[in-house]
């Protein structure tokens, strides 16, 4: 259950002071102070719309929505504004695979080839199985090639382009809609022997001993989801976490979401990007809005604590448990507390400091959202604009930091 801003009520006797009304007023207090400093800063123009929310295990704290999800139109982003989240997505895939575990569907120690109906495998290393928890860390070896960038996004249907640019940071192609293919026709193209595009797809590393970001693997691990239950990968995401959560402004495709609270996506705060999907969608497609983005990583704070209610605790256990060691990184990042590449659970990361949670970054997407293991409080942005410059990275940190700087106070 949500709580927006939630208060102890203590009964006092014998006094003629409020103690309600004075908690109240600490509380909206810092309400007024935390909205009065990150409008200060989306004021500088860098952004046209964000939302952001802190939570705890019991729920959502504070949550809110500034600038427009329309510049053109003058319309605002709320909590109700409903976007994709790029890369966040992925720890719902992590999640689908210790559910279809549970269900005695797949073992994470599986030979990804068990479920599949093409073969795939290193071509430097054919006797070697990629396993399904080689793809959950990123260590299957598998890569993005150059056709993940420009054959697997899509245009929406139906939408009125207007001029508007096909490419994103000169790499990224918008395909036509009526070319969208499915899933399953990029991965077996993109990595089976036979494929058409099967090109620079795996690494010279040996599958399960280095750790290789991988879209392509993430949508893999979906798919071997998909065929493992006999259900389609949003099916079975719906059915077993957003529908439990009641996350009821969620979902994978345009058709499960109310389009007219959906955002306008923006490359920079002048120029609009049109609306897309994309064919490898678990990877970063998944469509929410900040109040069902706050419940679940409630939820995921709750599971990290054993209290969780989509998965069972040993499951939770299995889902954070850091599966990699130093000997898995070429390059560690032990820099920035908010990357999630220090080391990685199933499909969930984990910055140097302890911080457990994901990044997300797409055409006209920036995300964050991360979770204190040691105060159990977690904060959520998501951007409708993308930045590329210093000033840009300051003001999204400087709005996170804001968070952080308030969120014990909405504990107490």
């Amino acid at each position: 259950m949500k709580r927006i801003f939630a208060l102890s009520i203590i009964y006092m006797a014998f006094t003629s002071c409020h103690p309600m009304k004075t908690v109240r007023n600490t509380h909206q207090k810092a309400v007024d102070s935390l909205h009065t400093e990150i409008d200060k800063i989306s004021r500088q123009g860098l952004f046209n719309g964000f939302a952001v929310s802190i939570v705890d295990e019991k729920g959502t704290l504070y949550e809110e929505g500034f600038g427009f999800s329309n510049v053109a139109e003058k319309k605002p982003y709320t909590q109700q504004t409903v976007q994709n989240i790029a890369s966040v997505s992925k720890t719902f895939v992590g999640i689908a695979l210790l559910k279809a575990q549970e269900l005695g569907k797949l073992n994470l120690n599986d030979p990804i080839q068990k479920y599949l109906p093409f073969t795939i495998k290193n071509p430097d290393f054919p006797e070697t199985a990629i396993t399904i928890r080689q793809l959950a860390t990123h260590t299957s070896s598998i890569l993005d090639n150059e056709f993940y960038l420009t054959k697997t996004y899509f245009l929406k249907s139906g939408q009125k382009l207007n001029n508007m640019k096909l490419t994103f940071d000169d790499e990224q192609v918008f395909n036509p809609s009526d070319s969208i293919f499915s899933m399953a026709t990029y991965l077996e193209n993109v990595l089976s022997e036979k494929g058409k595009w099967n090109k620079s797809s795996f690494s010279h590393h040996k599958p399960g001993t280095i750790y290789e970001y991988s879209n392509t693997g993430t949508a893999l691990a979906a798919f071997v989801v998909e065929r493992a239950t006999g259900k389609s990968f949003n099916e079975f995401t719906k059915e077993h976490i957003l529908k439990p959560l009641q996350m009821n402004n969620s979902g994978w495709n345009f058709n499960e979401i109310k389009f007219s609270q959906f955002s306008r996506l923006y490359e920079n705060p002048s120029t609009p990007l049109p609306y897309y999907q994309s064919a490898t969608y678990p990877d970063g497609g998944f469509m929410t809005n900040i109040s069902d983005l706050s419940t679940y990583l409630t939820e995921l704070i709750k599971g990290y604590n054993g209290k969780g209610t989509i998965l069972s605790p040993k499951s939770y256990q299995e889902y954070f448990k850091p599966q990699l060691t130093a000997s898995h990184f070429t390059e560690r990042n032990d820099k920035n507390p908010y990357s999630e590449s220090y080391n990685v659970g199933i499909f969930m990361g984990f910055g140097y400091t302890g911080y457990i949670g994901h990044t997300g970054g797409d055409p006209g997407v920036m995300s964050m959202m991360f979770f204190d293991p040691k105060n159990n409080l977690g904060r959520i942005m998501i951007f409708n604009t993308n930045f590329s410059d210093k000033k840009g990275n300051d003001a999204f940190y400087g709005i996170w930091n804001v968070l952080e700087k308030y969120q014990s106070q909405f504990n107490k």
